[in-house]
């Protein structure tokens, strides 16, 4: 069994240039699935540079309201953030990147789990990295 096989691999987000202000992440659609972990990185590390996960009923985001308990902020040191949200309330999620100090974004990824419905078919025309398996023990 590969991991790709049973997970939904998704960039939401593409490099961002440096600035002192809030900035989302694609909206991530939830239904048929049980978690995600959202991957991303900035480019200055800062006690008030972090992330916040937010979710919504509403497709579009009309009105994402942030989730409490999910800011995770930088220690000064830290750069690099993994969130991973279980069984959201609602249905549309995303990731905000919350930039107090001046800073980069780098590209943010979200990893869908436990879906419903497998394998999972992660080649689409808007995925910016290949996905390889390997080939099982004991094959040429």
């Amino acid at each position: 069994m590969n991991l790709s096989s049973q997970v939904k691999v998704t960039k939401v987000h593409a490099t961002e240039g440096a600035a002192a202000a809030t900035h989302y992440s694609d909206i991530v659609d939830m239904a048929n699935w049980d978690g995600v972990v959202f991957l991303a990185s900035i480019g200055t590390a800062a006690a008030d540079n972090g992330v916040n996960a937010q979710q919504d009923t509403d497709a579009a985001g009309g009105t994402m309201a942030d989730l409490e308990g999910t800011k995770i902020l930088s220690d000064g040191t830290q750069t690099d953030f993994v969130l991973d949200l279980y069984r959201p309330k609602e249905r549309y999620v995303r990731l905000a990147v919350l930039r107090g100090t001046s800073s980069t974004i780098e590209s943010i990824w979200a990893i869908q789990y436990r879906g419903r419905s497998m394998p999972v078919d992660n080649d689409t025309t808007a995925q910016a990295a290949e996905i390889h398996a390997s080939p099982s023990e004991g094959t040429a």
